[in-house]
């Protein structure tokens, strides 16, 4: 018996006892209780910092297939790029210009970023965000949380609350590249005023814009929970499946204007009779099975608790062809053979660990206590499916290499926000880290590094203090400043290629200041910010063999900027939102080597995927159940590499969204929602990523380059029907 079929059965028998008598709850107390879960790494509205949240309400609208970092694209300072080219499968977000590695994301205030890589994949959490109740946006540091550093945002999720009366949902999307979603989501209400069960099963599935970037995205979402007068507890688990085609090695412009702006290279090999294919199981493979159990409890006097255990287990690989690949690296000892190859890499990893958190709140005071204990084991290993040569019979072994990784992590903060005076708030906000971080050998070469010791044993420790004011100057107008450190430490790919120095953590000192108007009819902000770094990593444009993108210790760069919302509703059916940023993002003094190895100072230059202007723009009409949104965005141009290299950048894009709907209700069904959403409505041509590098003379002349782009699709649709029993 697997460990979801143990769950379900303990669900099972949970429900069976279901109708024992008990106290009918307050309605109001279970929302508190729910709420409690993450106060203590949320930011409200007393907290001097930039941020943006998304109701339940706000997901839905936008919620039809598309990955996390496309419903989260009209929140500012945000971009985002697609492998495939049309939102689903391996997606990315950046946010003030640093990279997905650099944002920290909780749900339920539970880590999510792996521990190794620091990233978050999102294919494997398909359609999560159904089962989303709210998500919030910290730009910056942002506030105190648990798992990775956050150096250019923290997204907090929060999954739904257990449901007070039954319900069943269904939501389907089908539209262009054979995209199609089916999902369906159901709850039992309140069972003897204690006991709900909460579930969501999901399909996604899509041929991609780009040539073979298919991809199947299975997913679900179960919930048993307990709600008692001032007690909630949850077990929940979540899982995603996915299969995807690789489409992250891009094209060239010379490779599209011959093959077309769909091409894709990945799989690609010559045959024996000397015909161009494309291997057919290029394909990424994973299955991420997550656990929660999480306890919520009122205390009395101002005073609550909530304690999370965690645990992910993770398994899969991907699959290559690889050609004219030397079998020695394979573990063909003395060989001088090349031929071309069928490889798997695998990686099998466990993430287990605690969160917690000790609130208070009451009159003037609110504070919390909490920190987090989590342990991380990754194993990693490559076999060969086979070796494309007639001569070769015999492998020397199908494990060509093996090694294993650990990190355990330790963090405690504690938060305090206290009304000084009338309107005047004064925030601080400690926090201490400890890492350790062990790594065999992180190159996945041909090695026998599973019986070696460790070659990395690195250790961390981390204090970040963050402080500011928060003054609520009337109903409409509030003022607040705030300023923070946050320190992270290098991931497994800095380490790669047995780097000389070793690669360095980084620290940041973030200000920020802002200003809020709350209207009738009007409300807006403005928030000016400065991040000064030391020993950032900073993407250098580059990928390594798997297809990852590279960073560097740059010594010292900054990102400042201004960011500007608002909002205005002068009709009942009428609302324009808008958020814009104007930003200057630099390195100090960036140095790379000539051909001939002479160190080239480029000064201060333009950081990487950083673009100097973002806009968004929303007008949303919605009258008797007809509802349209015209959505559009602004992307300025972005240089690839950090060397102020115009022949290496992607130009910038201005792209449009139309959405159209129709609600209503029937007899048998709550609510009937139909509609379609128009992506790209104006067919823009436009690169939202890429790889780059360029060699230079002696004199700094650049001698050549190479350049791949990720193209995005032109104009495409989904339509969309929602029914609520």
């Amino acid at each position: 018996m697997n460990k979801t079929q143990i769950m379900l059965t303990a669900l099972v028998l949970v429900a069976s006892r279901a109708y024992a008598t008990g106290e009918r709850i307050d309605t109001m107390k279970t929302y508190e209780l729910q709420d409690v879960q993450v106060v203590s790494t949320r930011a409200n509205q007393k907290t001097p910092m930039a941020f943006s949240t998304l109701d339940k309400e706000q997901i839905r609208k936008l919620n039809h297939g598309r990955d996390i970092p496309f419903l989260l694209s009209l929140t500012p300072s945000v971009t985002m790029t697609s492998d495939a080219g049309n939102g689903i499968g391996y997606t990315s977000i950046k946010v003030r210009g640093t990279d997905p590695s650099r944002i920290n994301i909780t749900a339920n205030g539970i880590p999510v970023n792996d521990a190794e890589s620091s990233l978050v994949f999102f294919v494997n959490m398909g359609d999560f965000m159904s089962s989303v109740k709210d998500v919030q946006i910290q730009r910056g540091v942002g506030t105190s949380t648990n798992g990775s550093a956050a150096f250019g945002a923290t997204i907090n999720m929060q999954t739904d609350a257990p449901s007070l009366l039954p319900y069943l949902n269904l939501n389907t999307s089908a539209g262009s590249y054979g995209t199609h979603k089916e999902s369906l989501r159901f709850g039992s209400g309140l069972l003897a005023d204690h006991w709900s069960f909460d579930g969501r099963l999901s399909n996604i599935g899509s041929n991609g814009y780009i040539e073979r970037a298919t991809s199947q995205l299975n997913s679900y979402f179960l919930q048993g929970a307990y709600t008692g007068e001032n007690t909630l507890v949850k077990l929940l688990t979540f899982n995603g499946t996915e299969k995807t085609y690789m489409a992250w090695d891009y094209a060239s412009k010379k490779q599209m204007e011959k093959y077309g702006r769909r091409y894709n290279p990945c799989g690609k090999y010559t045959d024996a009779d000397g015909k161009t294919r494309f291997y057919d199981n290029q394909t990424d493979n994973y299955h991420q099975q997550n656990y929660q159990l999480i306890w919520t409890q009122l205390l009395g006097k101002g005073f609550n608790f909530n304690v999370g255990l965690h645990y992910t287990a993770g398994f899969g690989y991907y699959e290559q062809y690889k050609s004219h690949q030397a079998l020695a690296a394979y573990g063909f000892k003395g060989s001088t053979l090349t031929a071309d190859l069928i490889r798997r890499k695998y990686l099998r990893n466990d993430f287990f660990g605690g969160v917690y958190a000790l609130n208070y709140k009451q009159g003037r005071w609110e504070a919390s206590l909490g920190g987090a204990m989590n342990h991380y084991n990754g194993r990693h290993f490559g076999t060969l499916v086979s070796v494309i040569n007639p001569t070769v019979t015999n492998y020397p072994d199908t494990e060509y290499y093996r090694n294993k990784a650990e990190k355990d992590e330790n963090s405690v903060y504690g938060k305090l926000n206290y009304e000084v005076g009338k309107g005047l708030n004064a925030y601080v906000d400690l926090q201490y880290r400890h890492i350790n971080y062990r790594i065999q050998n992180p190159d996945d070469k041909y090695s026998t590094a599973q019986t070696e010791g460790w070659r990395y044993d690195e250790h961390y420790n981390f204090f970040n203090p963050k402080a500011g004011l928060f003054w609520q100057i009337n109903p409409n107008h509030a003022l607040y400043g705030s300023w923070a450190i946050s320190h992270r430490e290098p991931v497994r790919n800095d380490f790669e290629g047995n780097p000389n120095p070793k690669p360095k953590a980084e620290r940041m000192n973030d200000w920020e200041l802002g200003y809020k108007y709350q209207g009738a009819t009007f409300s807006g902000g403005v928030n000016f910010y400065h991040m000064t770094y030391k020993d950032q990593f900073v993407l250098t444009g580059e990928i390594n063999a798997n297809g990852e993108m590279l960073h560097q210790n740059v010594g010292s760069s900054y990102r400042q900027g201004i960011e500007l919302q608002g909002a205005w509703k002068p009709l009942d059916w009428f609302r324009w939102d808008a958020n814009a940023t104007f930003s200057r993002n630099r390195a100090k003094d960036w140095t790379v080597q000539s051909d001939n190895k002479k160190p080239l100072n480029f000064g201060t230059t333009h950081l990487s995927f950083s673009p100097d202007v973002i806009f968004n723009n929303t007008f949303t009409f919605d009258y008797h159940g007809f509802a349209a949104a015209l959505q559009s965005q602004y992307i300025g141009e972005q240089y690839m590499t950090n060397d102020n290299n115009r022949n290496l950048m992607l130009d910038g894009y201005f792209v449009s969204n139309l959405d159209l709907s129709y609600s209503f209700k029937l007899k048998s069904i709550k609510q009937v929602s139909m509609g379609a959403t128009i992506y790209n409505l104006f067919s823009k041509k436009y690169f939202s990523n890429g790889y780059a590098s360029a060699t230079y003379d002696d004199n700094g002349r650049e001698t050549s380059n190479e350049t791949v782009y990720s193209p995005q699709a032109p104009i495409n649709f989904l339509a969309h029907l929602s029914l609520t029993f």
